[in-house]
């Protein structure tokens, strides 16, 4: 059986469990290779609990939010790695972009999953989402590295930004999440840097639990919501 690829990208080290921690625990279980890229650790602007202790060092930072995300990944079923670019400010060079478009190529992942087009609270966010798309682009052109087969159209899927209605972002897909909450929280409780995000994205999970519900007839407790870039292709309409 051919191995099946996903591709997460990921601002910070802890964004991809807060908003994608259940697709991805899904995929994995159903025997999906999923790949999470970091852009940074998130050590300046997000680990403001690790900055209150005596001493701390930027290096040190770094070290505890990638063992945070090294382990919740594995509680994810996921595969992961770290490009270290900074963030507050997240900034990156073509070559950091070329390495993104590297992966796609290799991963070759039948979809993608990334951050919103705009986020007037975190500027990181809405650059990860540039270099995910851009990178993605580069990927599917045959002048770029003519050696190395293209990229196919894997569809994009922008995960819930944590004030959705001021980053113009609009649910347009449900995930249901239910059968694999158990280790998205415990993925919650493995990022301890950022333990006050615990609560509220469980009453996300559950308040989009219920939006699903609503929209399907479904008994759904917990889901996700994507907002989707690309239209869909297919040949069913259920």
């Amino acid at each position: 059986m051919t191995q099946r690829n996903a591709l997460v990208i990921s601002a910070h080290s802890a964004d991809f469990v807060w908003r994608a921690g259940g697709a991805i625990a899904l995929y994995a279980e159903r025997g999906w290779n999923v790949h999470i890229l970091c852009l940074s650790f998130g050590e300046r602007g997000e680990s403001a609990k690790l900055w209150k202790q005596p001493g701390m060092t930027l290096e040190r930072v770094k070290a505890a939010r990638k063992q945070e995300s090294e382990q919740a990944a594995g509680i994810l079923g996921a595969s992961i790695s770290f490009m270290d670019c900074g963030d507050y400010p997240l900034r990156v060079n073509d070559d950091a972009l070329l390495h993104i478009a590297g992966v796609y190529r290799e991963l070759r992942p039948e979809f993608v999953l990334t951050h919103s087009f705009k986020d007037p609270y975190n500027f990181d966010h809405p650059l990860a989402n540039h270099l995910a798309m851009e990178a993605r682009i580069i990927a599917q052109a045959h002048g770029h590295t003519p050696s190395v087969p293209v990229l196919g159209a894997p569809p994009v899927f922008l995960f819930e930004p944590h004030q959705p209605e001021q980053c113009e972002w609009k649910p347009q897909l449900y995930l249901d999440i239910s059968t694999v909450w158990d280790k998205k929280y415990q993925a919650f409780q493995i990022m301890d840097a950022q333990e006050h995000l615990w609560e509220y994205y469980t009453r996300a999970g559950l308040q989009r639990g219920a939006q699903a519900a609503r929209n399907s007839g479904r008994k759904i407790k917990y889901a996700e919501a994507y907002q989707t870039v690309y239209p869909r292709v297919t040949d069913e309409l259920l």
